[in-house]
């Protein structure tokens, strides 16, 4: 996830959330909404790409455990000031794709906000990965943008792209689901088509559901 640790980490990623619009606000609620339906107290949760601890807060309220990672050293450094009130959470730097845990350790995977496309990394891996360190019984939430979503979706990446978290939008490549910005940054999003490919050979149940007209969830029970 290089840009996002070298380019849109700690307080400027923080930003991208203080500028998006009421909609884009709706949607981010609706989402983690949906992830805290998945949490019971006294479940250990692990938050892939947590940035600076946005919804750590609200998952180590209904949580025993939450373990953020991410892989941008400024983010993680913002999140440990932040969240420094809060006892039952804790913030490392790992790669998503190949976490440093053991198998059948947490009862709540969640990636939400599109993470699964933002790390860009190797996808099947990414979630196998985070099968193998779910318990038996245990949730894995992946999440992406509804196809529905793509205008507002669009105005939130051009109000980026304005204040120069971003590059400019390059509008002729940009379409269909994926964003391109000129100075590399790319965001691209999964279908319900795509998310039964990459779990295909899980020994695992999944769902697609989508919420809010925003939304695309990939929801896998482990076995």
């Amino acid at each position: 996830m290089p840009y996002y640790s070298e380019k849109l980490s700690g307080l400027r990623l923080k930003r991208v959330y203080d500028i998006a619009t009421p909609r884009v606000r709706q949607y981010l609620d609706v989402e983690l909404e949906y992830a805290l339906s998945k949490i019971k107290p006294g479940d250990m949760v692990l938050d892939l790409g947590c940035g600076y601890g946005r919804v750590i807060p609200r998952l180590a309220k209904k949580a025993k455990m939450v373990v953020g990672i991410d892989s941008a050293i400024e983010s993680l450094r913002l999140g440990r000031e932040l969240l420094a009130g809060i006892a039952n959470h804790n913030l490392l730097c790992m790669d998503a794709a190949s976490l440093g845990f053991d198998e059948s350790i947490f009862d709540v995977v969640i990636c939400i906000q599109n993470g699964i496309s933002s790390f860009h990394v190797d996808q099947t891996r990414l979630i196998a990965e985070s099968v193998r360190v779910t318990k038996p019984g245990g949730i894995v939430l992946f999440s992406s943008y509804s196809d529905k979503f793509w205008a507002d979706r669009l105005e939130w990446f051009e109000l980026q792209a304005q204040e120069k978290l971003l590059g400019e939008i390059d509008y002729e490549k940009t379409g269909d689901g994926l964003i391109i910005c000129k100075d590399g940054f790319t965001a691209s999003t999964l279908s319900a088509e795509d998310f039964l490919s990459l779990t295909a050979g899980l020994d695992a149940t999944v769902k697609i559901i989508e919420i809010d007209e925003s939304s695309l969830f990939c929801e896998i029970t482990s076995h």
